[in-house]
């Protein structure tokens, strides 16, 4: 009862280091029947297409998709909210095989490539509320998506200024040339819906542990059955040593990271 990182590619050892500075105990996920031993998992960053073809070799979309619809917590991070999406768009997209359980439209590569990835500081007042700490987070953005538009019961717990020249569509992004452009326009880049969590950017990249924190504090809910995504499931946090790490600890780093 510990919780699972999806590890075939990207940033899952971060995610775990995550974790210990919290002392929860992650556990890396590489085959379905692994997923019965994880009460929760973390579906990471990383290129969403090789991730993709991976799971699909290892058999894994049927085991991750029951593991969803059983109402258990899953947090997609970069690549892993394009897998939770029920739709994803965008160029080179193909036919990605998708988990699906998000009600939103995520579109693949939105800011740009690899050279186009930046760091933002992100209103997050929901975060703020429950975990304390400033009213924003430092989100980091590597080639990232960008969630489109959500469906009723989803909550958008951040989102981020586009430039007034680029104008969304549901199934693509088109760049807007004239100097008499629509006004600015918000995207979102950080939802839940119930047990599901969805960020398009990197917060194992960070020393800041809220988001992980707060994913930790949906299992309990979950757990005790308060949550709106589905059956209750035992918390299965498990502490590997000290005490959990509050907002102005300082913790220990043992992955490089922004700070």
């Amino acid at each position: 009862m510990v919780v699972g990182v999806l590890a075939l590619q990207g940033s899952f050892n971060e995610h775990i280091a995550a974790l210990k500075r919290l002392g929860v105990k992650g556990v890396e996920i590489r085959k379905p029947d692994q997923l019965q031993n994880v009460s929760s998992l973390i579906i990471p960053g990383g290129e969403s297409t090789t991730m993709a073809r991976l799971a699909e070799y290892h058999n894994l979309f049927p085991a991750l998709r029951e593991f969803v619809k059983m109402g258990k917590p899953v947090w997609g991070t970069c690549a892993g909210l394009i897998f939770l999406a029920n739709k994803a768009v965008g160029q080179k997209l193909g036919g990605q095989e998708l988990v699906g359980g998000l009600d939103c439209t995520v579109h693949r590569n939105f800011f740009g490539s690899q050279i186009q990835s930046f760091e933002a500081e992100l209103s997050v007042p929901a975060l703020a509320s429950q975990e304390g700490g400033p009213e924003t987070f430092r989100g980091v953005f590597i080639r990232a998506p960008a969630v489109l538009d959500v469906g009723p019961d989803v909550d958008v717990l951040a989102d981020y200024p586009v430039p007034s020249n680029k104008v969304l569509y549901s199934s693509s992004t088109v760049e807007i040339q004239e100097e008499n452009a629509m006004p600015e326009k918000k995207v979102i880049v950080a939802v839940r819906q119930g047990n599901l969590l969805g960020t398009a950017f990197h917060p194992e990249l960070t020393a800041d542990t809220r988001w992980h924190s707060y994913f930790l504090k949906m299992m309990s809910e979950v757990g005790e059955g308060t949550s709106s995504g589905g059956k209750g499931t035992s918390s299965g946090i498990v502490v590997v040593g000290g005490d959990n790490l509050g907002f102005n600890q300082q913790p220990k780093i043992d992955l490089p990271i922004f700070q």
